[in-house]
């Protein structure tokens, strides 16, 4: 199954996601990303019905089975979970004050490489981590 990538943003107003397989595409929708997630396939589908009734050329990958997989920026990252885990608790796990990590949720600073690769090196560290966890029954 090929994948198809989708750059994923955050706004005031939701998510937005741009691919680079789809020159001018671009959608934007709600702030539950369960939702949004059904605005993206809803409109490939719409974009791929239009090319395909105009005669215009489309990605072959869209023929086939794909999987799309969402790249988040650091807001959209941060924004998506949030409403999982705690700023207080993303810092226990970047490093980075919570302070800090809830202005680039904001859109109120954007983080220098060196800070992105903390975040992402923590949630990486973190989901290893929750894999070796087991619960007695």
């Amino acid at each position: 199954m090929e994948q198809v990538i989708m750059k994923t943003s955050h706004t005031e107003t939701g998510y937005c996601c741009t691919c680079d397989l789809l020159p001018g595409w671009t959608v934007s929708g709600s702030k539950d990303f369960k939702r949004f997630k059904v605005y993206v396939q809803e409109s490939i589908d719409f974009y791929l019905d239009c090319a395909k009734k105009d005669g215009d050329k489309y990605p072959a990958v869209f023929d086939g089975k794909y999987e799309i997989i969402y790249l988040f920026d650091t807001c959209a990252l941060l924004n998506y979970y949030q409403g999982i885990l705690s700023f207080s608790g993303l810092q226990s796990i970047t490093g980075i004050h919570q302070k800090q990590l809830a202005h680039y949720a904001a859109g109120r600073s954007k983080p220098r490489p060196q800070q992105v690769k903390k975040i992402e090196d923590g949630l990486h560290a973190f989901a290893n981590e929750l894999q070796t966890v087991s619960v007695l029954i």
